[in-house]
């Protein structure tokens, strides 16, 4: 491409890029896309880009596709890559001039420029860092800054390689570069500081600028650039230097104005600087023990007294804490049990802190963090009463949870107090003992709060209080009284006490107090307050969510409690809150199971209403699904009634071609299955679903994919099988034909467990219907008769190659045979001679079999080939007769008082056993599955009987002293344990 001649052109075909029509930019983005390829294409972008006075839109564009052509054709190796001779041009280019007028471009060409440094810096860039460094020296403040930007770009991008070569060309560009670093910090810090005072906010700004983007750089070094930073004097001296900068930049924020461009860089900056102390303690924490004894004093005294007064801000006190935490946690710094294993650095370390966290420095701690950052602020108050139900997401934790100060505090705390329990705990139980009693009389609204404090304390510390608080009588007569307070002053105290009950109902709570407890959330269900209301069913969860919780405790309390959820689901209008309340409800109805069938159908009339105002929101749809599987299970048979709404639902959610399934795919599977499995009977909607599975089971677009293991593809199987046992004649005769071309295709192709669920599915289909299903899975079967000729090698395959062929040849000879006739021709033997190949085969792979039910079924299906007077059956007589001794041995029991034996595999039609209370009641499909068991052979046919029968009947055919020729081919030892069997036949 020559330049020349092209330029004119490419930036014509940029601005029809830039273009809003979507006839002119189509054509133009086709046109620059055939370009990408081709030689000298990036130099004409590189001189459009660098041109300022064109447009920006067509300069910014021309950065975009600049950039995007390093990403695909700068490394050597890639197709269509750019020679080195342009490449060397380009990189020439790039840092000529460091003059870009516009930030959006500047940041979009420094990016770019690190692009390039990532593949080539140093050795094919030498300049680079050179370069770099004199740009940011120059008088001319444009260039000094663009340069910076490029540099901070470029350090960042180096500092991320991962390859060990690559982390040692840092080591030794950090240790070039980092004198040259901090002195550019240092003057740049300096000029900021001093023109604070200066009142020009221009200037201000721009020395600010540079101030953060060369701590950017150092950050960078500091962190990344050396093994043992520890060891290096100037980087100590950097970070031991941070805290005096740190307290410098927090004063200039009184003279810097709340409300403006240079308090939102001065705050970054700061927080910056947390960030570099931070970072240095994740990735250097042994070097960073010099720095324990600094940086808790510093974070403590600006957090827990008065120095932080009018100077500190939300992000700077998350980031003191996260650092306090840090340390606190931190396992470089814990010594073994044995102090003798531990480190000399360990033990400094230790040393260190245990010399900071005093008991006054605790106590301190504590009590400020309880007392004052635990306290609801008059924010959090004004959003309780003008959006309560925000005011519940917040306080579960938003999207901003990670930088919010009040989460951070309690996890401060949590991690403090576990810490350091021995010295905490007496603290804690002194403020809870200072606020006993005064629930009498109305408290004033500061009390409250600081009880409402205190009381989160007691709740996030619960489980290291386990010994020292006697909460089952605290509960008696404190807690369960101030419940009962109505007045509306006492409301955050309502909604904390419920709340600290389910901190402590699996902690330390008696089985005996919870009707109690039931009774009290019943009451607080129905309170004019919609936050403690919320918060209640919450705790009702956590309570039946327990492993102590019983439902007979619970059941005269489940009318009333299902009824106010219901009317609070309807009530909140938030996703989140709906969300919530839902788990809550579903949570119920898990537990209770059918003991729920009187109380839904307010829920079940609102589900479809809710449905369908859920349509952009496909996370409370999943809440929806949740609700609707425990629903199902909990209605067993009644859940029919619910199909014209459910039907629709589990159709939409599993149908991949609609974008909702992405999310819905998984509770719409489990759905699905659940609804099978306690469906009475098949309705045609109900069929007519399935025509969704077949895109379910495409290898290639399958939103699946070859992952066989996946539990959606194990629950698609699990539904397969929950139609053949539902209705296998009208299932098979409609979706047979695809469901077998779709496995026959899936076989080759998939993992050994899938092999296995598929075959899963025509063993199924083969006990539920003998002769339909062999006709159904027609192409699937001579797959089965080659694994077993062939001696498949996987043993739990081979288990079940055999169970598909024992259920042919037992329950459908005919079938049987001709498969026979059609695998003779396809290996060019005779069917005797097949046969005995197979038997021997079955014979020498017995020992893949583990399940007894599987062994009888192959004793059976060998057996019936008896009476026989055929050559090769007779040949293989011994091995058939081991076979079943082996399975005889597996599912006879003796009886200790008659001695005799007894098939132990036989069922008959008893009464139901009766199901325990903590046990789940039969569903359909386990009631359908005991018919189809009472008429399977497996468990029908007495196989010591059968046994006899057969030897019977093959000794009338040999007559007397044949018989005994054939049984003389049997090993005496097998012979013996028979007749022991068969004793009284």
């Amino acid at each position: 491409m020559d330049l020349n001649s092209a330029s004119s052109v490419v930036l014509q075909v940029l601005t029809q890029a830039t273009s809003q029509d979507t006839a002119v930019l189509k054509p133009a983005e086709e046109q620059l896309k055939q370009w990408e390829t081709q030689p000298g294409f990036y130099s004409v972008l590189l001189n459009i880009f660098t041109n300022h006075t064109l447009d920006i839109n067509v300069r910014w564009l021309a950065v975009l596709y600049f950039k995007h052509g390093i990403d695909r054709y700068w490394r050597r190796v890639a197709p269509h890559a750019l020679s080195e001779e342009e490449k060397s041009t380009l990189r020439a280019g790039l840092i000529t001039n460091f003059n870009e007028p516009i930030n959006q471009i500047a940041t979009q060409i420094a990016v770019l420029i690190a692009k390039v440094a990532r593949l080539d810096c140093p050795r094919q860039w030498p300049e680079l860092i050179p370069t770099l460094v004199e740009s940011v020296k120059v008088q001319d403040d444009l260039r000094q800054h663009r340069a910076l930007l490029t540099f901070y770009h470029v350090t960042k991008t180096l500092a991320s390689k991962r390859l060990a070569a690559d982390r040692k060309l840092f080591y030794d560009l950090a240790s070039g570069i980092y004198n040259f670093a901090c002195s550019l910090w240092n003057h740049h810090t300096d000029t900021f500081l001093q023109q604070v005072s200066s009142g020009n906010e221009a200037a201000v700004l721009s020395s600010l600028e540079r101030t953060l983007l060369s701590l950017k750089v150092l950050r960078k070094l500091t962190v990344n650039g050396f093994v043992e930073p520890h060891k290096n004097m100037e980087v100590m001296g950097f970070l031991h230097g941070i805290f005096e900068r740190l307290k410098q930049f927090l004063e200039c924020s009184r003279s810097i104005g709340t409300d403006n461009v240079c308090r939102d860089r001065l705050e970054k900056t700061i927080i910056l600087f947390t960030k570099v102390l931070l970072d240095f303690l994740d990735q250097h924490p042994i070097s960073f023990t010099p720095l324990i004894q600094r940086s808790l004093e510093f974070s403590v005294s600006y957090v827990f007294t008065e120095v932080g007064e009018g100077v500190t801000f939300e992000r700077f006190i998350v980031q003191c804490m996260n650092l306090i935490k840090m340390i606190v946690k931190n396992y470089a710094y814990k010594p073994s049990k044995n102090f003798e294993d531990s480190s000399p650095e360990t033990l400094e370390a230790h040393k260190i802190k245990m010399a900071f966290f005093t008991y006054p420095t605790l106590t301190e701690i504590c009590r400020r963090l309880v007392s004052h950052y635990f306290l609801l602020t008059e924010e959090e108050l004004t959003m309780w009463e003008e959006d309560p139900e925000g005011f519940t997401v917040e306080e579960t934790g938003g999207d901003s949870w990670k930088y919010s100060l009040r989460p951070c505090t309690e996890v401060l705390f949590i991690d403090i107090f576990h810490e350091y329990n021995q010295t905490l705990t007496p603290v804690l139980l002194e403020m809870m003992q200072t606020l006993e009693g005064k629930t009498k009389g109305v408290m004033d609204r500061e009390s409250v709060l600081l009880k409402d404090s205190v009381y989160n304390a007691v709740g996030l510390a619960a489980f290291e209080l386990f010994d020292s608080v006697d909460f089952d009588q605290w509960f008696k007569t404190q807690l369960l009284p101030e419940l009962q307070v109505s007045h509306n002053r006492y409301k955050p105290l309502r909604r904390r006490v419920i709340w600290l009950i389910g901190q402590w109902i699996s902690v330390k709570f008696k089985s005996d107090l919870r009707p109690m407890l039931y009774e009290a959330i019943c009451n607080l269900l129905q309170d004019q307050d919609l936050v403690v209301r919320i918060e209640t069913a919450t705790t009702l969860k956590l309570t039946v969510d327990d492993f102590e919780f019983r439902t007979d405790q619970f059941l005269p309390y489940l009318e009333t409690m299902f009824t106010l959820l219901f009317q609070l689901l309807q009530q909140v209008t938030e996703c989140d809150t709906k969300m919530h309340v839902l788990h809550v409800l579903s949570c119920v109805i898990e537990r209770v199971n059918v003991q729920i069938r009187p109380y839904v159908g307010c829920l079940v009339q609102y589900l479809p209403l809710l449905w369908k105002q859920s349509e952009e929101h496909n996370m409370l749809r999943c809440a929806i699904l949740t609700t609707l599987i425990h629903l199902v299970q909990g209605l067993g048979a009644d859940s029919k009634n619910l199909y014209p709404f459910l039907l629709p639902v589990i159709q939409l959610s599993t149908d991949v071609s609609q974008p909702p399934h992405v999310y819905l795919l998984e509770d719409g599977l489990e759905l699905w299955l659940v609804t099978l499995e306690n469906s009475p009977c098949v309705t045609p909607e109900l069929l007519r679903i399935f025509q969704n599975m077949s895109p379910l089971l495409e290898l290639p677009s399958s939103c699946l994919a070859n992952e066989l293991s996946s539990e959606n593809l194990r629950t698609c199987f699990k539904i397969i099988n929950g139609y053949i046992f539902l209705s296998s004649t009208e299932f098979l005769q409609t979706y047979a034909a695809g469901l077998c071309q779709s496995f026959y295709e899936l076989l080759p192709e998939i993992t050994t467990e899938g092999q296995v669920q598929v075959l899963k599915v025509v063993e199924n289909a083969l006990k539920v219907n003998p002769v339909l299903g062999p006709q159904m899975f027609q192409r699937i079967l001579p797959c089965v008769f080659r694994g077993v000729i062939e001696g498949e090698r996987y043993p739990v395959v081979m288990s079940i190659y055999l169970a598909v062929m024992g259920r042919v040849l037992l329950q459908n000879t005919s079938f049987f045979s001709s498969l026979l006739n059609e695998m003779g021709h396809e290996f060019n033997q005779e069917m005797d001679q097949l046969l005995g190949n197979v038997i021997e085969m079955w014979v020498d792979r017995m020992d893949n079999i583990t399940q007894p039910e599987r062994k009888k079924l192959s004793a059976l299906a060998l057996l019936s080939l008896l009476p026989s007077d055929n050559s090769v059956i007779q040949d293989k007589f011994c091995g058939i007769i081991n076979i079943s001794v082996e399975a005889l041995h597996d599912v006879m029991t003796e009886d200790p008082e008659t001695r005799t034996y007894k098939d132990c595999m036989l069922m008959s039609h008893h009464e139901e056993p009766k199901v325990t209370e903590d046990e789940e009641p039969p569903t359909e499909q386990d009631k359908r599955k005991k018919m189809l068991a009472l008429k399977d052979p497996v468990h029908t046919v007495s196989l010591q009987q059968f046994i006899y029968e057969k030897l019977k009947a093959q000794q009338e055919i040999l007559g007397e002293q044949g018989f005994q020729s054939l049984m003389e081919t049997v090993d005496t030892e097998i012979v013996t344990q028979l007749q022991e069997f068969l004793q009284g036949f």
